[in-house]
């Protein structure tokens, strides 16, 4: 995953997420400095720990009706999915270690090889 996918429509949102196990969903706004310095953050977290998960960005602001679905009202804003059921959401302060911690265990039950 170089560079997650940009979500667009809601139509694409509620595919990935039937169609994918596990989501994470990355609302954002250009116009917001915590947005910009955590995303890389973020990109690299699920690529080096959770490679099965699949990440998808969304322009709150370009996409208001996307977020406005979600009840996402502030940026950043991360929401979690497991088998298309919503498992966690975490807003504006976003700890990378708190992020994976919350990630860890239901990845595993789900991915368990």
């Amino acid at each position: 995953m170089d560079s997650p996918a940009e979500l667009n429509n809601i139509e694409d949102v509620v595919l990935k997420l039937k169609q994918e196990q596990a989501v994470m969903l990355y609302f954002y706004s250009n116009n917001c400095a915590p947005c910009i310095s955590l995303r890389p953050k973020v990109i690299d977290l699920v690529k080096q720990e959770f490679p099965r998960m699949e990440l998808f960005l969304v322009n709150s602001e370009k996409h208001a009706e996307i977020a406005a679905a979600h009840n996402c009202f502030s940026n950043p804003t991360l929401i979690l999915y497991f088998e298309g059921r919503e498992f966690r959401r975490m807003s504006k302060y976003i700890s990378i270690p708190q992020l994976s911690g919350e990630i860890m265990r239901p990845y595993a039950l789900l991915f368990e090889d």
